[in-house]
């Protein structure tokens, strides 16, 4: 009698974790050259097939634009590669031949990577990366809006790794995608830890089966233009941010405030750049189509051009438009657009000084974003680097936000899993990368003489068998008294 889907879905992701686990013993036996050999080999499947997997990405999800996809996918296959490629991640990591300390590594086992539907085949590239250079499998549970792309993304990147010299399984992809499957392959035995990025419901999800897992938080990032700034410049970096992708990378820029004393420059450039502000009339009417009265966002606006966010809201915008813009008077409930849009959708808010920038700042990322990211475009160093003080794990200085974060643009680690660290129940506050996936052991010579006991009364700093004895029989004596 046959399995009904639930049932062989779950099957299914038992034998893949199975499969996977008896790859990756014979991986962890490769040696540094081994492993390299076949990461670079991943590599360049990667960019040989990014073109492809970015139009089926695109064409399945209805998500985002087809060029900064291919871009994504190169982003993985080639920066992420460059800054892991010489990484030493097997065998004796460091030497102290002086405090006689050694540091070897050895991989945690199979991952489950959790892939979501906004960055499909990036994001597998990236996870199927970083985890064969630490020496581990990966079994990747997809989003089920994008479970096509990022099953042929696995395949892609499991098939070269193979004819590289990788064992058989071990890189899998759930196929036939059920909550079911997704909630048993994170509960197996043979999954060691889960690289989880998707929405917050499926991160907590992660961090609640019990063992190690890396997740992300909501992204809601504040980008303040303080009086400094280079307006033209400024302006730019943030449209760059936000229509990277039609917004869906979650360091995009959500919310721009605006220092007092440029408002009306800003405001020119901003237009003079292809953006169009919404009044308030407008502004509502957006809001009702593009998030959820619970303050969610509503799917069929995710990785939108304007055009189409214009259109199912009813309203009239120019031609060309880039990005939408809502000047707010507040945020919480009652104003849907203070909240992360992973569109084409920016909010605004003026702001009389640096200091109420960055309290205005404060409190849009307690409404949702705190640990992720903030970017401010200043001159004045003493102002940037009051900033720091926020309550974020990515403070980005004069440039697009959403490529900052992961790294494009910075000298951040490239990486498509953004740590928000404990502020937003993260397990780090970094850019993962294989030193996140791998156990480290220290071997430690002693290289001191253990201090004698007081009861031992041993000049020398040595006990002997007789002060052992001694020691031993009057703590019974004292016992029995």
């Amino acid at each position: 009698m046959a399995l009904d889907y639930d049932l062989s879905s779950i099957q299914e992701a038992r034998d893949l974790a199975r499969k996977a686990k008896e790859a990756q013993r014979i991986l962890e036996g490769y040696d540094q050259e081994q492993i390299d050999r076949i990461v670079a080999a991943m590599s360049e499947a990667a960019v040989a097939n990014a073109e492809w997997l970015a139009r089926m990405a695109v064409d399945e999800t209805k998500f985002g634009i087809f060029q900064d996809k291919v871009k994504k996918n190169l982003f993985a296959a080639k920066n992420v590669y460059e800054f892991i490629k010489d990484m030493k991640t097997v065998g004796i990591l460091y030497e102290d031949t002086r405090n006689k300390v050694i540091e070897a590594a050895y991989p945690m086992g199979v991952v489950m990577g959790i892939i979501p539907s906004t960055n499909p085949t990036s994001t597998v590239i990236y996870k199927s990366l970083i985890s064969i250079k630490s020496a581990n499998g990966i079994v990747f549970a997809p989003h089920p809006n994008a479970s096509r792309c990022i099953n042929a993304a696995a395949q892609v990147m499991h098939e070269a790794a193979v004819k590289a010299g990788a064992p058989e399984g071990i890189i899998g992809c759930v196929t036939k995608v059920t909550m079911a499957a997704t909630d048993a392959l994170m509960k197996h035995d043979d999954i060691s830890v889960i690289l989880a990025t998707g929405g917050p419901g499926l991160v907590k999800a992660a961090y609640s089966v019990g063992k190690p897992a890396y997740g992300v938080g909501a992204g809601n990032a504040p980008a303040f233009i303080e009086r400094s700034a280079h307006i033209k410049k400024a302006v730019s970096d943030i449209m760059t941010g936000k229509t990277f992708d039609n917004g869906v990378i979650c360091a995009s820029e959500n919310s721009v405030l605006i220092d007092a004393p440029i408002k009306d420059k800003v405001v020119a450039e901003f237009e003079a750049q292809g953006a169009y502000f919404l009044s308030k009339e407008e502004v509502e009417k957006v809001s009702r189509v593009v998030m959820t009265p619970k303050g969610g966002m509503n799917s069929s606006c995710v990785g939108k051009e304007p055009k189409v966010i214009a259109e199912k809201a009813g309203i009239s915008i120019p031609e060309g438009t880039r990005i939408l813009i809502a000047p707010l008077e507040g945020y919480g409930p009652g104003f849907p657009l203070s909240y992360e849009k992973l569109t084409t959708v920016l909010a605004c808010y003026t702001v009389k000084d640096w200091e109420e920038g960055c309290l205005l700042a404060i409190e849009l990322l307690n409404l949702m974003g705190a640990g992720h990211t903030f970017s401010i475009h200043s001159q004045d160093d003493a102002i940037i680097r009051e900033f720091i003080r926020k309550p974020v794990s990515r403070i980005l200085v004069n440039t697009p936000a959403s490529l900052g974060g992961i790294g494009y643009t910075t000298k951040l680690a490239p990486s498509l899993t953004l740590g928000c660290g404990t502020i937003a129940g993260s397990s780090t506050s970094y850019n993962v990368t294989p030193m996140h996936l791998i156990n480290i052991k220290r071997m430690a010579y002693g290289v001191s003489e253990a201090v004698a006991s007081e009861r031992g009364n041993c000049s020398s700093g040595t006990v002997s068998t007789e002060d052992i004895a001694a020691i031993v029989k009057k703590v019974l004596a004292e016992l029995k008294g």
